[in-house]
């Protein structure tokens, strides 16, 4: 039985992690600032300049519990695990799907479906909470599009159209984000997806948003022996853990677009809570990531309905759950990867 563990997020510049019996203890400026029971934490996850000691680091390994290494800005860095988990036999039909091309479309296919699903349910939600007439309107449109989408999507058959789909419904979506900003728009609407860097608010606090939910599915694909470098519609890269992107394309709207779209609606971050920097990059402060990472682990609590286990979950179990949905289509107990598809 899966159990929601608590992810540690340390984001306090100069914090220092020690192992402390079966606790982790929090010191910053020669202090300590918190302890928390091993036991507890799934993972711990720092942001910026945070440091954490050998012994601590050896026993994460050995207990099996992720240790991330984030940027100020949300941008992924490291990530420190033991011993290699799972069954041989899973990675290499893992592989072997790899090789085949079918299979490979196919599985991607399923995914993209998903995510594209999940957008039009955000852009739906928009319209019906919009009060400007024309702005329902217009979101109700861009959802239809994305409605055809997924009908196009049924009649291809090959990688690289799979991703053309993706990419045209991306561009679509987020051609109607700004709509979906209620308050201060000004600060707020995104001038469609920019990465690397974010170039406004918005896209700040998504690519953070999406820098924790990507941890938290390598670790979902790592608890049931996955390779999180193997994808399938990413493309592989030397360093880049192409099937935990694969994975969190279905759950980008589910778990991060409607999180940044609630903090801002409803005021619980302000855009004060954001510096820009030369040359145009924006990024939250420690105090915007405070507030960020703190309403993300409560809507990680927030239950949800699994359509194939027929029952509701925590949203935290979701990455965890579908990680073991794809190992179970991937050894060949059910033809087709479902992805989660939330209301």
């Amino acid at each position: 039985m899966l159990e929601l563990q608590n992810i540690l997020y340390v984001v306090t510049e100069g914090s220092v992690l020690r192992l402390e019996q079966d606790a982790v203890r929090v010191e910053a400026d020669g202090e300590l600032r918190a302890r928390f029971p091993l036991g507890n934490l799934a993972g711990i996850v720092a942001v910026g300049r945070v440091s954490l000691t050998s012994s601590l680091l050896g026993r994460c390994a050995a207990d099996g519990r992720s240790v991330v290494w984030l940027d100020y800005r949300g941008r992924f860095m490291a990530r420190v695990e033991g011993r290699t988990r799972g069954n041989v036999l899973l990675r290499r039909a893992q592989h072997l799907a790899l090789s085949d091309t079918d299979r490979t479309w196919r599985l991607a296919r399923q995914i993209v479906a998903g995510k594209i699903q999940n957008s039009r349910q955000v852009l739906l939600r928009g319209a019906r909470d919009a009060t400007d007439v024309a702005e329902s309107s217009l979101l109700a449109e861009r959802a239809d599009h994305l409605g055809q989408a997924i009908e196009h999507l049924a009649s291809v058959e090959d990688l690289e159209t799979v991703r053309g789909v993706e990419g045209e419904a991306a561009r679509n979506y987020f051609s109607a984000f700004p709509m979906l900003v209620r308050v201060d728009r000004e600060a707020f609407a995104p001038d469609g997806r920019s990465r690397r860097p974010p170039r406004d608010r918005m896209n700040a606090l998504l690519s953070f948003l999406y820098a924790l939910l990507r941890s938290e599915c390598a670790s979902g694909l790592e608890g049931v022996g996955l390779d999180p470098q193997v994808g399938y519609l990413h493309a592989l890269r030397p360093g880049r853990p192409s099937l935990a992107l694969d994975l969190m394309e279905e759950l980008r709207p589910v778990v991060a677009d409607r999180l940044a779209l609630t903090l801002v609606n409803r005021r619980q971050l302000t855009r004060d809570q954001f510096e820009e920097l030369p040359g145009g990059a924006v990024y939250l402060t420690d105090e915007g990531r405070r507030t960020v990472i703190t309403a993300y682990q409560r809507r990680k609590e927030d239950q949800v309905r699994h359509r194939l286990l027929r029952r509701n979950l925590p949203l935290g179990l979701v990455p965890h759950v579908q990680a073991r949905v794809l190992a179970r289509h991937l050894r060949g107990d059910v033809e087709e990867y479902l992805p989660f598809v939330g209301r």
